[in-house]
């Protein structure tokens, strides 16, 4: 299905708030780091998945992911990336996940702008404006179109074998547990990230403990100095 774009007054409206839709941080350098805020933070390899169509969307996995829900407007180069996510230590065997990043090249990036799907109101943007994605269930994922409609169309076969069952508590749960297990590192006993190859598919979708739960969190794309697509970054923690 061809990506709709949006109007000519929305494009107008966009490059005149453009600006004010960048992220204070540079989220490459916190990358780098090795402690923010006096707390030590770490990387953790969630391992690969493909975008084989290059639009992509973040969304809440068990909640906002339908076939309805719209690309965003930028896209991505079309390919197999690694998902790496930034993890915050709080305490002694606590951890929480601030950033999670997907790196389209190896160039630095210089700015972020928030990514957006074409829709959005822009009337009364300020420098405090976040649009955004919903999470209801506490978890993120990022994917690509093709791989929404393959987990669509397994979720949708799941609950018809199901239909009084919940997909989470009745599914996905155990597949954490396990994932948990075989990955200890920077999860807690439950689990708090699966790489789930969806059935039927060579086509895998990650999914993400959303920082400290539900809410809304931000979306941006990194740049670097000639203007070119270096990164995804899916912001859960605000990193000052």
């Amino acid at each position: 299905m061809k990506k709709l774009q949006p109007s000519i007054e929305w494009k107008k409206r966009y490059e005149e708030v453009k600006n004010l839709l960048t992220s204070p941080v540079n989220y490459a350098k916190c990358f780098d780091m090795k402690e923010i805020q006096g707390k030590e933070i770490f990387i953790l390899d969630m391992g690969e998945i493909e975008f084989s169509t290059g639009d992509i969307l973040v969304r809440d996995p068990l909640v906002w992911l339908n076939r309805d829900e719209k690309a965003y407007l930028t896209s991505v180069p079309r390919g197999k990336y690694r998902i790496e996510t930034l993890v915050v230590k709080l305490e002694e065997d606590h951890y929480r996940y601030a950033l999670t990043r997907v790196r389209f090249t190896e160039n630095v990036p210089k700015i972020y702008y928030e990514a957006l799907k074409g829709d959005e109101n822009l009337d009364d943007v300020d420098g405090d404006s976040i649009f955004g994605f919903n999470v209801d269930a506490g978890l993120a994922t990022i994917v690509d179109v093709e791989t929404r409609n393959a987990y669509c169309d397994f979720k949708d076969k799941w609950y018809a074998e199901n239909p009084d069952k919940n997909i989470y508590d009745d599914f996905f749960a155990e597949v954490f547990a396990k994932n948990a297990e075989e990955n200890p590192v920077y999860q807690r006993e439950g689990g708090d990230w699966i790489n789930f190859k969806i059935p039927n598919s060579e086509l895998s979708i990650p999914m993400i403990q959303s920082g400290f739960g539900d809410g809304r969190y931000p979306v941006y794309f990194g740049y670097d100095e000639n203007g070119e697509l270096c990164d995804l970054v899916v912001e859960y923690i605000y990193l000052a």
